[in-house]
């Protein structure tokens, strides 16, 4: 069987309570949108983590902002990933295999290349190897058959 995207996720707005004082949410609007580009740039650089800063945008923006929560888990590479984390379905095995090797290409390339440390030659390695043995642990998404329509 051919095999597509994720099957669709359930992106309502959690039953969460919203901030009501003015500056409360304008601080939780700003740390997402911190969280938001530390998560962006944790795509390129090695051992900044992606999904810790995109789940603690989500939980302030569920907190403060209903439309930057929907942007965030509505976003066609962010937030299927996202629900589907914070849902417990875990990673499917395409997006595994990529974080992995680009994890691990700009490690080694960071480590062994453009620094010139010997703590960074061990130390690289071993986050990359909790990070690797955490992502190798979530669950495997099995991606939904492409159902064909008769004609």
């Amino acid at each position: 069987m051919p095999e597509t995207g994720p099957e669709p996720v359930d992106t309502r707005l959690p039953e969460f309570r919203q901030v009501k004082n003015p500056l409360i949410r304008w601080l939780l609007v700003v740390i997402g949108w911190l969280a938001v580009a530390l998560g962006v740039a944790g795509i390129f650089l090695p051992v900044l983590p992606t999904t810790p800063f995109l789940l603690l945008a989500s939980g302030c923006f569920v907190r403060c902002s209903p439309r930057f929560y929907y942007w965030l888990v509505g976003h066609p590479r962010l937030g299927s990933y996202l629900l589907y984390y914070l849902d417990g379905r875990g990673m499917p095995m395409k997006a595994k295999i990529y974080t992995l090797l680009l994890m691990w290409s700009s490690l080694l390339l960071t480590a062994f290349v453009i620094l010139d440390s010997v703590h960074a030659r061990f130390i690289l390695p071993l986050i990359g190897a909790g990070v690797s043995w955490y992502i190798l642990s979530l669950p495997t998404m099995a991606l939904q058959p492409k159902s064909v329509a008769n004609d």
